[in-house]
């Protein structure tokens, strides 16, 4: 039984009001013997170390988080037991696999307390944040001094910014900590050139943030919990900014121009304000955001591998053909092989920053236009227009910009419908399979080859097709390229490869020794020993066609780290 009668005179938010607030999923209610409009005062750790020495603890209406608690473990019921008699409104614990135990079900349906499980995917960190920012939320009106913005939905970031600007007295920006615009104040005036600039492209001019960066102006508005000024000059009006944190997460910013007056007197004091009360409104924001990106790309990618039930989730049109682009990070060698060196590592660094900017041109490029991140690889769907043949040809062209050597990229045929995604998905993955092979053969310093589409590459994607179903009958063999091969592994020589650029080379010598960054003589006395120990000789036909194969089969990488 609780120890504690709740005070009704200030009942605070129910759990039903708490859940609902938070991420779908987040939290699944179990068991609650009383329903969910139990009223909650607050958040905490569960700690049974608290209790007093008669067993209770002071935690009438909170929700207790379990932490390092399933609810299949021996010690679950004795914990829900305890936070039963301290009056706690939840309980929540970490799900599991297993699901929770006849005799946890049971204690919970004789108690107080209601029984939440955590899903396995979200932390203990973001679900106290999350729960948190709900109840702040949810506090009474005129909380905190934010009584005039106590009436806006939960993440209703244009109403709470016509709300400020009302406060303020300005044209008010909400942007996240990357200055791109989350939402803007209405115009009752000419926006100064800035502001015009800002809302018309949607994120802060990069110049500008540059200016700011290097003035110090940045650094001043993250590192302090205050209103930074920036003052009028022959450009601009004078702006307020204000960062909005959520404990020591920066969830964006606030500001405040002035808009065809000066700003108030008590305008800093009005933004101070206004930053506590948007606290739930951009957490919310960033945690919708984010799970409805997880879900969304998780969508494509079950669509991708033959799911067509989560086209819609995806966003995919069922009745439009589509087109996929598989882009991947390149870190100038095949993965798994030796250790990367500091530019290999730089250039992979740099590849994942390429596939964001890709990632932002592609949702810019054309409507319907989805993507989804798997590690180094950049999945994008692209919908063809009517009696187009080569939807991702702008998209193709935008990588083909880049860096070379550091982004492959290759897409598709077009599939009519969602149906015939993998088999685009999968035909473009080898255009890019067969990219990164060139690459690995050309020499260093040489420019790599870094887009494609599928008709510029068909005769390397079939290669590839025929190596893939010829690899599992090569390994059970045995002959003079397998035994050069295993000598090169063994001792560290170079035969297989002396051998692979002279074949590559059409049998020229010359060629294929500035491949290799050797003299000619010392190719052709590698080529006599190889013919001399192993009976490798690119003269015979029969071997030439056995090193072509066995050798493009050793360049591999090792089993499970190819990608396919």
């Amino acid at each position: 039984m609780p120890t504690h009668e709740p005070d009704r005179r200030d009942p605070g938010p129910s759990l039903e009001q708490i859940l609902g607030l938070i991420a779908p999923g987040m939290l699944d209610v179990v068991v609650a013997p009383r329903g969910t409009g139990v009223p909650v005062t607050d958040v905490a750790l569960y700690d049974p170390g608290e209790e007093r020495d008669d067993g209770t603890w002071a935690a009438a209406e909170l929700i207790l988080l379990a932490v390092g608690v399933e609810v299949a473990s021996p010690e679950a019921v004795d914990v829900l037991r305890g936070a039963d008699r301290a009056g706690a409104a939840a309980v929540v614990m970490r799900r599991g696999s297993r699901g929770p135990r006849a005799a946890l079900l049971e204690a919970a349906g004789r108690g107080r307390t209601a029984l939440l499980t955590r899903r396995p995917d979200q932390g203990w960190t973001e679900v106290l944040g999350r729960l948190r920012t709900a109840l702040v939320h949810s506090a009474p009106a005129g909380a905190g001094g934010t009584a005039g913005l106590a009436g806006l939905r939960l993440g209703d970031l244009s109403g709470l910014a016509n709300t400020v600007a009302d406060l303020v007295g300005g044209a008010i920006t909400i942007e996240d900590p990357q200055s791109r615009v989350l939402a803007y104040s209405r115009l009752d005036h000419e926006p100064d050139p800035m502001r015009r600039l800002t809302i018309l492209g949607q994120e802060v001019p990069r110049w500008r943030v540059v200016e700011l960066r290097e003035s110090g102006f940045f650094q001043a508005l993250w590192s302090t919990e205050d209103v930074v000024r920036l003052p009028a000059d022959a450009r601009y009006a004078e702006r307020l900014a204000i960062a909005v944190r959520h404990g020591s997460e920066v969830l964006g910013s606030l500001w405040a121009a002035a808009d065809g007056q000066p700003l108030a007197e008590d305008a800093a004091a009005s933004l101070r304000t206004a930053a506590r009360a948007a606290v739930p409104h951009l957490s919310h924001h960033q945690t919708w955001g984010r799970a409805a990106a997880r879900a969304r790309e998780g969508a494509v990618h079950a669509l991708l591998r033959g799911d067509v039930r989560a086209a819609h989730e995806a966003g995919v049109a069922t009745d439009r053909p589509y087109a996929v682009v598989v882009a991947e990070a390149y870190e100038g060698r095949e993965p798994g092989v030796g250790k990367a060196s500091g530019a290999d590592k730089a250039s992979g660094i740099a590849g994942q920053r390429v596939l964001d900017v890709l990632a932002l041109q592609a949702a810019a490029y054309r409507p319907g236009c989805v993507s989804a991140r798997s590690g180094r690889l950049l999945y994008v769907l692209v919908p063809a227009g009517d009696g187009e043949t080569d939807p991702a040809r702008t998209l193709l062209a935008t990588a083909r910009s880049m860096p070379r050597g550091v982004v492959l990229a290759g897409a598709g045929p077009v599939a009519a419908g969602p149906s015939g995604l993998p088999a685009s998905r999968e035909t473009a993955e080898l255009v890019v399979r067969v990219l990164r092979e060139r690459a690995a053969r050309l020499p260093a310093g040489e420019a790599v080859s870094a887009v494609a589409a599928y008709d510029e590459v068909v005769p390397g994607t079939t290669v590839l097709r025929l190596l893939d179903r010829v690899e599992p009958l090569w390994g059970s063999l045995s002959g003079p390229v397998h035994a050069m091969v295993e000598h090169d592994r063994a001792h560290g020589s170079a035969y297989g490869d002396s051998v692979a650029a002279y074949l590559d080379a059409s049998c020229d010598t010359g060629t294929a020794a500035r491949r290799l960054n050797v003299h000619p003589n010392t190719l052709r006395y590698r080529l006599r020993r190889a013919r001399e120990l192993f009976g490798v000789d690119p003269a015979d036909p029969a071997v030439r066609l056995l090193a072509e194969v066995g050798l493009r089969l050793a360049a591999r990488r090792p089993p499970g780290t190819d990608g396919r």
